[in-house]
């Protein structure tokens, strides 16, 4: 019976190559020279074609996920950005597969004339529905090209949340939010907003701190303690050089400065360079922390400023007569107000 077998095989191939004339190296023809291996017993069950499209669909899925495997460590060297080239390997998948429906689809004996027809009259139809999608996957190659942020990068958006970039798409963005939310931003809108990278190319932040002390205290001192606060810790930058920010250069180490005459006393303003951005508010809090402990420390005369009032009478002062009863405010001809029970009158206090 396998004797009489390969005969039958033989010429059925024959027989597919002249009629396709050449097509074996198009999906169609290879889709149809497997179909045409399959054993005439089984081409009697009815759907057989239907169950041989679905086999080769998902030996094509099967395939992109090795194909992906294979090639991932290759395409990652090739390309330095992760993110594109976890597109490239996106597109390797999509086109293996791709590649497979076209063999099933020539398997259950659909012509190419036939899927362009109707691939037209579908686009049609879903292209009005899918825009924004589209719109998200234009969107998402101008990301790519104009490289605002990476995998990995700590960005902030226009509204205040702050995180990592977990993963990018041609359609949307994904990111980690400092809260452990889960963010996914579409392209179509991200492009249209402020992003702030703190990752990209230098990750020295530089961060402002300012503290108001009193008139009466030493400012020199607390200039200079507030500087050796920051420098005694170790997610500030102590010194070195002048760190470049565009056509200027600014101080590495930290650097108080006398900001303002204020109300209240006399504004100081710390400026320092954090080596990462990740922590911000941990190194304020340790920076402040380091501030109030020299503070105290110190022997000069040193105190933070708060808003306070000191209430002066003399004799342009006028005089107020006052008397307290609990409830109302009841006023009385004279120089000032007395406080009173209207309702009460025995349990007025002069």
């Amino acid at each position: 019976m396998i004797a009489g077998r390969v005969p039958t095989v033989s010429s059925a191939v024959l027989q597919q190559t002249t009629a396709t004339d050449g097509s074996e190296n198009t999906a169609e023809g290879v889709g149809k020279l497997l179909a045409s291996l399959v054993p005439e017993w089984l081409q009697q069950i009815p759907g057989w074609r239907f169950a041989l499209a679905v086999l080769i669909l998902l030996a094509g899925v099967y395939l992109s996920k090795l194909v992906v495997r294979l090639l991932g460590r290759p395409v990652a060297k090739r390309f330095a950005r992760q993110s594109v080239a976890q597109i490239v390997l996106s597109g390797i998948r999509i086109a293996v597969v791709l590649l497979s429906m076209f063999v099933a689809l020539g398997a259950y004996n659909v012509t190419f004339p036939d899927i362009f027809v109707f691939g037209t009259v579908f686009t049609a139809v879903v292209g009005i529905v899918l825009a924004p999608i589209i719109g998200s996957v234009i969107n998402g190659l101008f990301v790519l090209a104009d490289q605002p942020y990476e995998i990995g990068d700590m960005i902030e958006l226009d509204t205040g949340e702050r995180g990592f970039v977990e993963e990018i798409t041609i359609r949307y963005t994904k990111m980690f939010t400092l809260d452990n939310s889960f963010l996914v931003l579409p392209n179509s809108s991200i492009r249209e907003r402020d992003v702030v990278n703190y990752s990209a190319e230098d990750e020295r932040s530089r961060l402002t701190l300012s503290i108001l002390v009193t008139y009466e205290s030493d400012i020199e001192t607390a200039r200079r303690l507030i500087e050796r606060a920051a420098q005694n810790c170790d997610e500030v930058i102590e010194g070195g050089p002048a760190i470049r920010i565009g056509n200027a250069r600014y101080p590495a180490k930290p650097t108080c400065y006398l900001d303002e005459y204020a109300d209240n006393g006399v504004l100081l303003t710390l400026r320092y360079w954090a080596k990462q951005p990740y922590k911000m508010l941990t190194v304020r809090s340790k920076v402040q922390t380091r501030i109030r402990t020299l503070f105290e420390e110190s022997d000069a005369t040193l105190e933070f400023a708060y808003p306070h009032q000191h209430l002066v009478f003399d004799e342009t002062s006028g005089t107020a007569n006052v008397n307290v009863s609990g409830r109302d405010w009841e006023t009385f001809p004279g120089d000032g107000e007395r406080l009173s029970n209207a309702e009460d009158s025995s349990r007025r206090n002069t």
